[in-house]
């Protein structure tokens, strides 16, 4: 029965971690239900020698080290309001590991309070998934810098700056986040 639910699950083309995760449950289940008499330990013991699936591939990009993260927002001249933009989008990269494009798509009231911790709540991220991420507090000065220099009180959090040096627009495309990037990593 077991083996049929992994089978099943392969079928419908889940990621290998989410089969084993849901056969992990399956396992710690007959292990319960073994220990209190409610199944037989044979059938347990069938349960528990049933295979998950081969994670393949390894993760892919480009990871920073702790050092090289401090080292990237140390480039940042957060003087101007272009510097408290740029070290506030990119503190939001390196510190909650958010994607290009679920940056740009941020607004201010995806920040909340919750439990005394700072988190970015219910993140729509790639693939429709819902996430709720932390915010250090590191993170979170440099979001209020920005947003106390620009004005922004609501919308979406990262906006276009113009030739004047004023706050503009309502976003900006994932490609200028690159940008910032490519440009902050050369120094």
């Amino acid at each position: 029965m077991v083996t049929r639910y992994r089978i099943s699950l392969e079928q419908q083309h889940y990621a290998s971690t989410t089969i084993n995760l849901r056969l992990a449950a399956v396992r710690r289940l007959a292990y319960e239900a073994a220990d209190c008499g409610l199944l037989s330990a044979d059938l347990a013991a069938g349960i528990r020698r049933v295979k998950g699936t081969k994670r393949l591939g390894m993760p892919v990009g480009n990871w920073l080290s702790a050092e090289q993260g401090k080292r990237l927002l140390r480039t940042v001249d957060v003087g101007s309001l272009r510097g408290k933009r740029d070290y506030a989008a990119l503190a939001i990269l390196v510190g909650c590991g958010l994607r290009r494009a679920e940056l740009t798509a941020l607004r201010v009231e995806d920040i909340r309070q919750r439990e005394e911790h700072w988190v970015i709540a219910d993140l729509i991220g790639k693939g429709g998934h819902i996430r709720i991420i932390p915010v250090p507090d590191w993170v979170k000065a440099g979001i209020d810098a920005w947003t106390a220099a620009s004005g922004i009180a609501g919308g979406i959090l990262l906006r276009s700056i113009n030739k004047a040096g004023r706050v503009w627009g309502c976003g900006f495309s994932p490609k200028v986040i690159w940008g910032v990037v490519k440009e902050k990593a050369k120094v």
